[in-house]
């Protein structure tokens, strides 16, 4: 028996199921962004590595401490915090990419491939906004505690000018020997926001879980 053939489509249905490829550019603008972080990243290790390696001798580590900047831990602390930031939203971005594509442009057919991702198998649109709201807040928790761990040597720094700052975003610090850009309630703010994505995700995964238990019994009724 010969398999069935697929329905011809008429003009507009084909055109509007096919309106989904104007997705692609944006996958594949992701796949650039996803290269500037490989960037990023290795930015992040030469700076870790110039940290442990070629940073300053105890005096002028001691007295960079009592100018109010951080020590030397917690300067390595903050820069290894960073690296997993920049892993754990390139998790992200793979997810976006690979997901999306699968769920809303085209299949990627990998069924039996050896490197197929364990998520990719059973992945559909509920099951990757689960993993999406997830993701965010582990992104969420590293930068909170980066927050709290360059809040915890503010040692009554002065709020940072604008050349300050410019200046810090160049070098990618949080805080510096003579000012800082963390306030009490932006600290305040960014763990409430924190608090307010947890939320989030625990009412998608709760709808989600209604919504997956509500099908079953309604296939059952009929």
């Amino acid at each position: 028996m010969s398999p069935q053939q697929p329905r011809a489509l008429g003009p507009l249905p084909t055109l509007i199921f096919a309106s989904r490829w104007l997705q692609l550019p944006l996958y594949l603008g992701l796949i650039v962004a996803q290269a500037v972080y490989v960037w990023q990243f290795g930015v992040e290790l030469v700076h870790l590595v110039s940290e442990v390696f070629l940073h300053s001798g105890e005096a002028e580590q001691a007295a960079k401490v009592a100018e109010g900047g951080p020590s030397a831990e917690v300067a390595i602390m903050l820069i290894v915090l960073g690296l997993i930031d920049v892993v754990m939203i390139s998790n992200l971005l793979m997810m976006v990419i690979v997901g999306g594509y699968e769920t809303f442009v085209s299949r990627l057919r990998l069924e039996g491939h050896p490197d197929q991702p364990e998520w990719l198998s059973h992945v559909n649109a509920s099951v990757l906004k689960v993993k999406l709201a997830m993701a965010i807040i582990g992104i969420s928790s590293i930068h909170l505690l980066k927050t709290f761990i360059a809040a915890g040597a503010l040692n009554g720094l002065p709020f940072c000018s604008s050349a300050q700052l410019a200046q810090m975003k160049a070098e990618m610090a949080i805080t510096s020997a003579q000012c800082t850009q963390l306030t009490p309630d932006g600290v305040l703010w960014q763990t409430i926001i924190h608090c307010v994505f947890i939320l989030s995700a625990i009412g998608i995964a709760w709808t989600d879980k209604l919504m997956n238990g509500a099908a079953p019994a309604k296939h059952a009724a009929h």
